[in-house]
């Protein structure tokens, strides 16, 4: 059971995150607190496994509370949740300790992929998110690019996941199974070499198969 504390000003997504959570298998919900002081009394308190704290709250920001929070509580890992993409905040959140970063709009699974994904010490952003943090000098890949084996389906999933969809949605786009989808996102990441999300939106975008703006 993943433990799990919601930090967030406004009441209604408060509730909106808790009605997600409380339906997922194997997530329990510790807390709420309505801002970063609250979130770090209440993590002392209730020491849980992941809390997802918003970005911007009044006082102490997100970011900074997360800095604390890895300080205090090293085994408590933070998703931070926000509606800002812009480089220099994702940069800012992963070097405070943030284990996730979700972007406020993306579909719902994203979130309870996040959580999982901190649960067990990995870091999961958002495509969009993930993008930002790419410099890449070129978008065509040499020829000896492993892009080059790709099958035609390979293709356009890891371009679905540069739009930021999930293996429900992308399923749900193709007419396949979620099964089948988490083949062809195994198969990718063997082919490119690659071992996260991050990394695969990245080569994607080498390949020219995810295009940015």
């Amino acid at each position: 059971m993943i433990r799990v504390l919601i930090a967030d000003d406004h009441h209604l997504v408060r509730q909106g995150i808790r009605l997600l959570l409380d339906r997922a298998d194997g997530i329990e919900v510790v807390g709420e607190a309505r801002h970063a002081e609250e979130a770090i009394e209440l993590a002392i308190a209730a020491e849980p496994d992941v809390i997802v704290m918003d970005v911007t709250m009044p006082g102490m920001s997100g970011i900074d509370a997360t800095a604390q929070l890895s300080s205090l509580l090293p085994n408590v890992a933070v998703v931070m949740l926000s509606m800002h993409e812009d480089e220099p905040v994702v940069r800012r959140a992963l070097r405070n300790g943030a284990k996730g970063y979700v972007l406020k709009g993306s579909l719902a699974d994203e979130l309870l992929l996040a959580i999982t994904a901190a649960s067990r010490g990995a870091t999961y952003l958002s495509p969009q998110a993930a993008v930002g943090l790419s410099t890449l000098s070129s978008a065509t890949p040499p020829a000896s690019d492993p892009a080059g084996t790709l099958t035609a389906r390979e293709r356009e999933v890891v371009t679905l996941i540069g739009d930021g969809l999930t293996n429900r949605a992308i399923a749900s786009r193709l007419g396949i199974s979620e099964k089948t989808v988490e083949r062809h996102r195994t198969s990718l990441m063997a082919k490119l070499d690659v071992h996260t999300v991050v990394e695969l939106v990245r080569a994607g975008i080498r390949a020219g198969l995810i295009r940015l703006g």
